[in-house]
């Protein structure tokens, strides 16, 4: 496979994390960028420590462009319903669910025009189809994420790009590890779910792979469910 330089968001761990080694131990050039430190990724992928929240120029000066683009990174909302929800909660989970991928999304689309390829991977959620899957804020910025990835999908597959969505259910990753801990949701949410266990991130990352690998060249703006079933109920 020929090289391919990607960019993966939220890599410090969790879904990111085990994106970017799939990718790099299968021929990509990985950048991995995060707001928390990262101590044992892989020496093959390039780290910026950086809260995209923040000023992006960072990102832009220290990688101008990609051919495939994971925008992972991503926050909770405790499950809390609209009016336990302080508006500078929502303000902030809108922005780093949705505004950075716009801003970054609209940062390397064109380069990725001009050169007509490129691979976006979004990461959504069953809470882009489902209320439950989170609270207010939450499953507003993932609803408002699957939009954003189906008009791109629409307007810039005749450039040659091509934009994924993946919604995944309940992954065991740092971000549920409340879950776990006594009296949390673990038991519960494992029992609920179809296939009866949690996702792993590994999984998440084996259908990026194949997203980002240009074998599902037939394939657009398809959000993909990998929920153990949970949808289905």
């Amino acid at each position: 496979m020929t090289l391919k330089k990607a960019l993966v968001t939220g890599v410090a761990s969790g879904i990111g994390k085990s994106q970017a080694i799939q990718l790099a131990q299968n021929g990509f050039d990985v950048y991995g960028v995060d707001k928390n430190p990262v101590l044992d990724l892989p020496d093959a992928i390039h780290f910026l420590q950086l809260d995209l929240n923040h000023n992006l120029s960072i990102l832009f000066e220290w990688l101008p462009e990609v051919s495939v683009l994971c925008n992972t990174a991503g926050i909770l909302d405790e499950y809390k319903p609209l009016l336990e929800m302080p508006f500078t909660d929502f303000e902030n989970m809108m922005s780093t669910n949705v505004y950075t991928v716009f801003k970054t999304i609209q940062y390397y689309l064109p380069k990725m025009i001009s050169k007509q390829e490129g691979i976006i991977i979004n990461m959504c959620s069953i809470a882009s189809f489902l209320a439950g899957g989170g609270g207010a804020a939450y499953t507003t910025s993932k609803h408002a994420l699957a939009g954003l990835t189906k008009q791109i999908a629409l307007d810039y597959a005749a450039d040659g790009i091509q934009v994924f969505g993946i919604a995944p259910g309940a992954v065991r990753t740092g971000m549920t590890a409340s879950d776990f801990e006594p009296g949390g949701l673990a038991e519960w949410v494992a029992d609920q779910t179809p296939i009866k266990r949690w996702i792993m991130p590994d999984e998440i990352a084996e259908l990026t792979l194949f997203l980002a690998s240009g074998k599902a060249s037939a394939l657009q703006g398809e959000i993909i469910k990998v929920d153990g079933g949970w949808s289905l109920k």
